[in-house]
């Protein structure tokens, strides 16, 4: 998964790109707070069904 700097820099775009593909998230599900990004990976695999590694390569090719 992208650096936390580079995840922000990008994180509209790519929220916007995780919701064309997962219609279930919400914009809560995708808050990215500084020093929380375990936190959203979490929040992701709960509502996906998915593991952590399946959401780091999700996120990675967006």
């Amino acid at each position: 998964m992208k650096n936390t700097t580079e995840l922000k820099g990008n994180w509209n775009e790519m929220k916007g790109k995780l919701k064309q593909k997962f219609a279930m998230l919400t914009d809560d599900d995708l808050l990215l707070d500084e020093g929380k990004k375990d936190e959203l990976v979490g929040r992701l695999q709960v509502k996906l069904g998915k593991t952590k590694e399946e959401i780091h390569q999700i996120i990675s090719d967006l």
